[in-house]
């Protein structure tokens, strides 16, 4: 964060229509009155130039390093709105109403999708034959004739499970 900061052009600080007065760095910079009360940040933030959104939002950093009792109720309303806003990254993505238009897409995609399933399930050939309980109940009785896996399988003493049968 020092980085992004210290990368940052300077401008010449430019004065919010505020009681706070903060010291400039050197006597013979030129501090100019700005025609943006701080009551009034959040419905001209969008409207301001990026230069004049980095000096409000510079001036801002100035005013809260001070004791924050001391700043007025604009002042903190402000600092919030420039460090908190719905402006920048935090601007929305889509605008409001459009959560039931999302919706319904989704859920015509959606039905969209299991049409096709079933069409293409349609499309599809018989299951094998040996997808059927006759042929694992077969298979089940072929393993004990062979004695297939003797120890923990079909064949082995108190076995109680189902063997080959799926369903």
């Amino acid at each position: 964060m020092q980085a992004i900061r210290l990368a940052r052009p300077r401008v010449s600080l430019r004065r919010l229509a505020t009681a706070a007065q903060v010291p400039t760095s050197g006597p013979s910079s030129s501090v100019t009155a700005s025609v943006i009360p701080l009551s009034n940040v959040e419905a001209q933030w969008e409207n301001m130039s990026k230069s004049d959104q980095t000096v409000v939002h510079r001036q801002l950093e100035e005013l809260q390093k001070k004791d924050w009792k001391t700043l007025s109720l604009d002042e903190k309303k402000a600092a919030y709105y420039v460090a908190f806003g719905p402006h920048g990254p935090r601007a929305p993505v889509s605008p409001p109403g459009q959560g039931l238009k999302v919706f319904l897409s989704t859920m015509g995609l959606v039905g969209v999708a299991g049409l096709l399933t079933l069409a293409i399930r349609s499309q599809a050939p018989p299951p094998p034959k040996t997808i059927t309980r006759e042929w694992e109940e077969a298979s089940n009785e072929r393993a004990r004739e062979q004695k297939m896996n003797p120890i923990s399988g079909i064949t082995s003493e108190g076995y109680s499970g189902k063997g080959f049968v799926t369903k």
